[in-house]
Formats: C-alpha cells, structure tokens, sequence
C-alpha cells in the first residue's frame, strides 16, 4: 500500500522521503516492526517512541510518523511530522484497514459503572436476532470465533482498526464496544465511526496522577463520544446526564425510571427464586408497556437493561428475543450468579474499590437475605487508601466479612490484609481473615446458612493472582468447583456439576 492512500485525512509536513512509499505494515512497539513497516512514535509516561526511531529503520521500517524531528542514518526512509502522533495513528491505521467502521453498524457505551454488563446484553440481542455482532471491551475481544483476553478497555486505535476488520472479514455486521475516557484521550477512538453511542452514568474514578487531573477533565472525555456518534440513548437518573448531553452533535433519545425518557420502566420489584436473584419491571416506550425480567440483581440491571432495549430496539429486534435474552443473561464476573445452592446464594464480582464494593452490598442488601457476607482482599503496591476504605464500607454493610489476598502483587498478603483490617475496626463489623483464597471460598460455602448471600468480591473476570511480578493462573470458578468436590456436597449442592461442566 503506497503511503500517501493512508494519510489523506491527517495534517503533516513531510520531513525527509516521499510518499510513495510502501508500506506493508504498521506497529507502535518497536519489537513488532518489520521490512517496509510504518512506525508511530509515540510519547507515553515512561517510554517515548522517538527514542526508537534509529533502530525500527535498521530493522526495516520505511516511513516513520513522528511529533517532534528525529536523527536517522538512512536518507530513504519517509518521516512524517504531526501534531499528534496517537491521533494520527488511529487515522492512519482506519484507512490502512479499510475503514472498516464504516461498514458495521459500530455501538459505543461510556460512563463509570455498567458498560462491560450492556456491552454483553446488547451482542446476546443482536446475535439472537440473526446479527453477527463483535465485541470490545473490558474482559476480551469477540471476532467470530475468536475470544481474545483484553489488556486494556478501549485497545489503542492500531488494534480497534486490525480487529474490526477481522470483523467485518468474517461477516460480522455490527460491532459494540466500551469506550473508556482514557481511551477517548489517548485517541484510541479516532478513526471509528459511531452510530450509536450510550451512557450509562458518571462517578468520581480514574482521577489521579497518571490518569484524570480532575473530575471535570474525566467528564470532559467521556462526553467526547456524544460528538462522535450519530444517535444516543443517555440514562437521564444520573445527575450528569443534562450535562453529557449538552451540545452533544448527535440525536438524543433517554431512559431511566422517569415518565419523560423515551423508555422508562416502572413497577420494579426485586425476586429471589431459589438462590436466584433478578429483577423485574414494566416497560413504557412509544405507548406501549412491556413485562421485563432481567436475570441480575439490582437496580442498576434496569438501566443496564433499558440500555441494551435501546439499541436493540433502534437496530430492529424484536421484543421476544429481547425479553428471552434478559430472561437468561449472564456476564462473567459482574454479578454472576454460581448456582451451587438453593439455600444460599453465591454470586462473583469485580467490585474491587469502596465505591463498587458498597455499590454491590447495598443492592444485595435490597434482597433482605438472612446474612450478607462479603469475601474480598486487596491489590498490593496500590493506595492504602482503598483499603481502608474497602474495609470499612464492608464493616458498615455486610454482617460478615472474610478478608483475603486479591492481587498481592510485590507486597505481603498479610500487610495487606492489615491494612484493610485498619478500616473495618472503625466499624462494629463482624469478620475473620484467611488469607488462601480458596480456603476463604472453602470457610464462606461451608458455613453457609439458609437465606445466605455470599458475594466473591475483587476479582470478577480475571483468572489470574499476580504475585512476585508472576501471574498465576487462578478461575474462581474452578476454585468452588475444587471447593465442592473435595468435600464431596454434590449431594446437597444438586446441580453444580451441570453450571461447571
């Protein structure tokens, strides 16, 4: 591909070379370029990509797209100079891919909480109703067959591009994805079409050193989609909603639990049916009022689910494959249910912050269940803060606590677990501490009582324990399964062999 049929849609002042030059292949990590490749130099945090621009040319590479200019030996190699080098990449790669945003219907959801659970009810609707839908997000990348784990929400714009044109390669149509608000400021975006774009709320998170300088900066970004897409569905309960909405360029269309949103749901009661936990609601929208039952906990599955009825409805499905798909969802880690009990209720989350922590507690809560227990730990070389904070939200809401290891990381588990005792003893919470996860799973199952609920806290997808600088592999799933079968409860546990076969 000839270097000047990839950069029409960008601004740069050609330094050295000419744009005839081939290009074969792009990359952003200097260990990944090849013969005729172009490389993005890129500045981050700890690394600049300028710093590389001598070996990537000795390694093959024929054009270089730079912010600042660089000393290379070879004269032959093409330099392109811009004013971003990250929004350059994600233009480029577009249009080295294809563009292939613009041919699947491509759905982007942003906020704090609830965008890994929509992303997932939206592709179960659409795949049901005869799409071929991909997804990106927090957990993995779906291109066909294919699940790829994620290291990022929103992956930079070189993979987002590479990997929506596998999509569309493999006959996928549509495409949903979280767009996080780091990935809106790292331009991991540009280049993407949107059609349709959702928010589902907004609460302080990611404000720091290295991420937000401040609240207003994070909402800044997160609002950035809404210029982006060509039509919106925003959750108009969340205080920042008219707000998200202001001068946003696309059209604007609402839902929550207040009669003005286009889609509002009313009547909401919880059920707990057998250690299985969901809720329920009416479903207004043009007139005509819909029964819905969503197959998980709390209130936050409503808008969860209003924003999935949405698109879904906007793209043509019809309201029983709507309805069957709540009726039976499940999504990895976030409130997902593990059906090992009817007298109990055990459930994973990725609750890993106080904010999340308590978030969770208090809609568990909502179910009056006999005890609430709460089993969680906390991730080493990272803000004592959170501790403290975690331990004490889970002294204040659950009646028992069991404190373990989580991602230990470079620290020792039990000052860790120290640290998150600092905060439960501002409170009158009962808890224990048992550092093995597993035997932590192992204390919560077999002391159950009936009408128990047991949340897993921390984890969620991840099926790793990262200790010393080594991740180990470890499915929480596959511990309670372990759990069970060396105390041999099948015969009080009736159906856990069929949930984890």
């Amino acid at each position: 591909m000839i270097l000047a049929s990839i950069v029409e849609g960008i601004e740069y002042k050609l330094l050295q070379g000419t744009l005839d030059t081939e290009v074969s292949m792009l990359a952003n990590d200097s260990r990944e370029i090849r013969a005729q490749g172009l490389f993005f130099c890129i500045p981050g945090s700890n690394v600049d990509g300028h710093d590389f621009a001598s070996s990537v040319t000795e390694q093959g590479a024929s054009v270089l797209v730079v912010e600042h200019p660089v000393m290379v030996e070879n004269d032959t190699v093409t330099i392109l100079q811009v004013e971003n080098s990250r929004y350059a990449m994600g233009m480029i790669s577009a249009a080295f891919y294809g563009n292939p945003s613009r041919e699947m219907t491509v759905i982007g959801i942003t906020g704090t909480k609830g965008k890994t659970t929509t992303t997932y009810m939206i592709q179960s609707m659409l795949n049901s109703a005869g799409h071929q839908c991909g997804l990106i997000g927090t957990i993995e990348m779906i291109v066909g067959e294919m699940h790829i784990p994620a290291k990022n929400t929103t992956p930079e714009s070189l993979v987002v591009h590479q990997r929506m044109r596998e999509m569309v390669d493999a006959g996928m149509d549509c495409v949903v994805m979280e767009v996080s608000s780091q990935g809106m400021m790292l331009d991991r975006v540009s280049g993407v079409e949107f059609d349709y774009g959702i928010f589902t709320n907004l609460s302080e998170d990611h404000i720091g050193p290295n991420e937000h300088k401040t609240f207003e900066e994070y909402m800044m970004w997160k609002k950035k989609l809404f210029s982006l897409c060509k039509k919106a569905f925003f959750n108009i309960d969340d205080f920042h909603a008219p707000t998200m909405m202001q001068d946003a360029l696309c059209e604007k269309m609402t839902y929550g639990m207040k009669k003005q949103c286009d889609y509002y749901a009313t009547n909401m009661h919880l059920y707990n049916e057998n250690g299985n936990m969901g809720v329920a609601y009416t479903l207004y929208n043009q007139g005509l009022s819909t029964e819905v039952h969503v197959n998980m906990p709390g209130d936050f599955s409503v808008h969860n689910s209003l924003a999935a009825i949405c698109v879904a409805q906007a793209m043509g499905v019809p309201m029983d494959v709507i309805l069957d798909v709540l009726n039976r969802i499940t999504v990895k880690g976030r409130v997902e249910l593990i059906p090992i009990s009817d007298a109990f209720t055990l459930m994973i989350d990725y609750a890993h912050n106080a904010v999340s922590l308590e978030s969770i507690l208090d809609c568990l809560r909502a179910y009056q269940p006999k005890r609430l227990v709460a089993v969680f730990g906390c991730g080493g070389n990272r803000s004592k803060v959170r501790r403290y904070e975690m331990g004490e939200v889970s002294g204040k809401k659950a009646d028992l606590t069991i404190i373990t290891s989580d991602n230990p990381r470079f620290e020792e588990p039990l000052d860790i677990i120290q640290d998150i005792k600092t905060g439960i003893m501002k409170t009158d919470g009962e808890f224990i501490e048992i550092p093995d996860r597993k035997e932590a799973f192992r204390y919560a199952i077999m002391n159950a009582r009936q009408g128990d609920v047991i949340v897993l806290a921390g984890k969620g997808h991840e099926d790793y324990q990262e200790i010393k600088g080594v991740k180990y592999h470890m499915d929480e799933r596959k511990l309670i399964r372990e759990v069970l079968e060396e105390e041999n409860i099948e015969e009080i546990c009736g159906y856990h062999n069929r949930y984890f076969s």
